[in-house]
């Protein structure tokens, strides 16, 4: 997959990363094992300077920088292109910070890890245990510490309010959580559906309990004790790293447009460090090395051990969660790891135990992400571990079971109770069956052909990608997982849930409300010219059909107006977003007024029966689009 499916995790925070086979750490299937695996620096670092400069180029991006260890030391660490692109500032893989983004909850997990270890924290207990407030009992089952390590506490998605550039902004981290709560919509335990939130709570009780600010805990528990002195959560950054940091960049009318320090106002623990690639490599080294970096040690091996073993996951023949670190599987190695976004900086980490290896890169441009979401991991993997896929063989009576798999899905890392719901009229997946019997899946990053390989398991013909479908005790096929997506699962829509649908009422709505208010003025024009005027009730229907027809056409506008700058609409003031939701409720009052005023047509036989029915299809389609803004949480205020 490596990119095929990053339109499921680009929001805010989300962290990226492959994850393409088995979940455990399955043999080198390889038919020479001696021959995969890094060994030479030289050649190593030939094919990065190839590798990542031509991507740089291809992807417009101004600067990256990478590091790889091995076997307990820096194996290479080496920056590319520009920290400051106006003043030809090169990266320096020792002094240059990037913007880790969700890579930063990492050291949320270790701390939290630590802090178990010394018998403060109880991972199975409720995290209102440790809480100032609380988080509801929506389940019988309460959120655990577990839960949030795997992210399956049954959260649902809220971007709002993560960014921003004024460090008075900055929100104490408790106050945030409290103001912030997502809905619970699912038991915990159940799904992983990837959480800021939930690492940002984390973070907080962490700070609880020990009694310490997050930032100064892990610089005193985590960063000091390996040597990580590029390395910092705090915000903005301290006068010693500022000048060290590297610039931001959007690419914009063919030129790098430099973007301010991207802050994350209360969610600390879930993105705001920034580090040098070397300082990553310590890091990295740390974990490889069971919690010990040379003489230094910040987690008991057995700590550390469970720290990577696998906790949870949707599908066993599926890459999963170990606890904080998600599963990367891929080209017959086990890997363990997390990606980062903020708006601008991209990151990858990725650990191979078994060989005692860590990569970590990471881009200064906004570009980036379509190469941290896979393709740079990916083309590491082909060259330093092939393991061409085997040709695969469906069974002979596929093609009359395939059926049962088709339908839309959706992921279930979404809003379900805001008006954040909306997105999802992006984010369908459609899977149908191909002209050759195989499943075809359809997605804003690409296409995979599906070709079963077991049970409920799926390939890509092409590729190492799998694809695995539950059901339930019916025989009804209720999910697919992405072994590239361990943290989210893909939710089948019933028929009225589908985006297609949606997408058709609410076209077939602006089609009437756009040539009701076209038609309005040419009625009236023809009316004084030399028509008699229709009746009144014919007259009353119109009247509430032009009105209903230009609130949700100024509605549509200013919605348009707002999404146009997706980040200020998430992160700005609710003001103009409260102001237009007025609009679909009014357009909602008016349209119980239109079904009136056809009750009375009917009943009293006004005018014509063409017109009667005319007038009814134009309501009922009116009925329909409001149906369908309920649907999406954009009548009434779901803030």
């Amino acid at each position: 997959m490596p990119g095929r499916w990053s339109l499921l995790r680009r929001l805010a925070l989300g962290a990226t990363g492959p994850g393409m086979a088995a979940a455990q750490a399955p043999p080198a299937t390889h038919a020479d094992s001696s021959l995969r695996g890094v060994r030479d620096r030289a050649e190593l670092e030939a094919y990065l300077d190839g590798v990542v400069t031509a991507q740089l180029r291809d992807k417009h991006v101004a600067g990256a920088t990478v590091s790889v260890v091995k076997d307990g030391a820096l194996f290479f660490a080496k920056g590319y292109g520009y920290a400051d692109f106006d003043r030809r500032k090169p990266v320096d893989p020792e002094r240059t910070l990037f913007r880790i983004g969700s890579v930063s909850k990492l050291f949320t997990w270790t701390a939290v890890m630590q802090l178990a270890e010394q018998g403060k924290l109880d991972l199975d207990a409720d995290v209102n245990t440790y809480l100032d407030f609380k988080v509801p009992a929506t389940y019988p089952q309460p959120i655990a510490l577990k839960h949030l390590l795997t992210h399956t506490p049954g959260f649902e998605e809220d971007s709002r309010d993560l960014f921003t550039e004024d460090p008075a902004h900055i929100t104490p981290m408790g106050r945030w959580l409290a103001a912030h709560m997502p809905a619970r919509v699912r038991p915990p335990g159940t799904f992983s559906a990837y959480s800021n939130y939930g690492t940002a709570l984390a973070g907080y009780i962490v700070q609880r309990v020990s009694g310490t600010p997050w930032e100064e805990y892990i610089e005193k528990h985590i960063l000091d004790p390996l040597g990580m002195r590029q390395t910092t959560g705090r915000q903005p950054l301290p006068e010693r790293l500022a000048a060290d940091m590297s610039q931001g960049y959007t690419w914009t009318g063919g030129k790098f447009v430099a973007k301010k320090f991207e802050i994350i106002t209360g969610a600390s623990p879930a993105g705001s460090v920034s580090a040098s690639a070397t300082d990553m490599a310590r890091f990295m080294l740390a974990h490889l090395g069971n919690g010990k970096l040379g003489d230094r040690r910040i987690l008991a091996e057995s700590t550390a051990v469970r720290m990577h073993t696998r906790s949870f996951g949707h599908d066993p023949r599926l890459p999963g969660w170990a606890r904080g670190f998600y599963e990367k599987s891929s080209h017959g190695v086990r890997i363990i790891g997390h990606g980062g976004d903020t708006r601008v900086f991209h990151t990858d980490l990725a650990l191979i135990p078994q060989d005692g290896l860590g990569l970590f890169f990471s881009t200064n441009t906004d570009k980036g992400g379509e190469l941290s979401f896979g393709p740079f991991l990916e083309a590491f993997l082909d060259h330093y571990y092939p393991d061409p896929p085997a040709p695969v063989k469906p069974p002979a009576d596929f093609a009359a079971q395939a059926g049962r798999f088709a339908g839309t899905y959706a992921a279930n890392r979404t809003s379900y109770t805001t008006f954040q719901k909306v997105f999802g009229l992006a984010g369908a997946v459609p899977v149908s069956v191909g002209d050759s019997g195989n499943l075809v899946i359809k997605a804003p990053g690409g296409v995979m052909r599906l070709v079963q390989v077991d049970t409920m398991l799926f390939r890509d013909v092409v590729g190492q990608e799998l694809v695995a479908f539950r059901a339930d005790r019916s025989g009804r096929i209720t999910h697919a997982f992405l072994a590239d997506e361990p943290m989210v699962a893909l939710e089948r829509l019933a028929w009225y849930q589908t985006p297609s649908l949606h997408v058709v009422v609410l076209g077939l709505g602006l089609v009437l409300f756009l040539g009701t208010v076209i038609a309005a003025p040419v009625r009236l024009l023809r009316r004084r010219v030399h028509l008699a005027p229709p009746p009144r009730a014919v007259r009353v229907g119109r009247r509430f059909l032009f009105w209903i027809a230009l609130a949700n056409l100024v509605f549509v506008v200013w919605m348009a107006v707002l999404a146009s700058d997706f980040w200020a609409l998430l992160t700005g003031p609710m003001t103009a977003l409260k102001l237009a939701l007025a609009l679909p409720v009014l357009g909602a009052v008016l349209t119980l007024g239109a079904a009136g005023s056809a009750v009375i047509q009917w009943k009293n036989g006004v005018g014509t029966v063409g017109g009667r029915l005319r007038y009814t299809t134009a309501v009922v389609i009116t009925l329909l689009f409001v149906w369908s803004l309920n649907y999406w949480n954009l009548l009434g205020w779901r803030m």
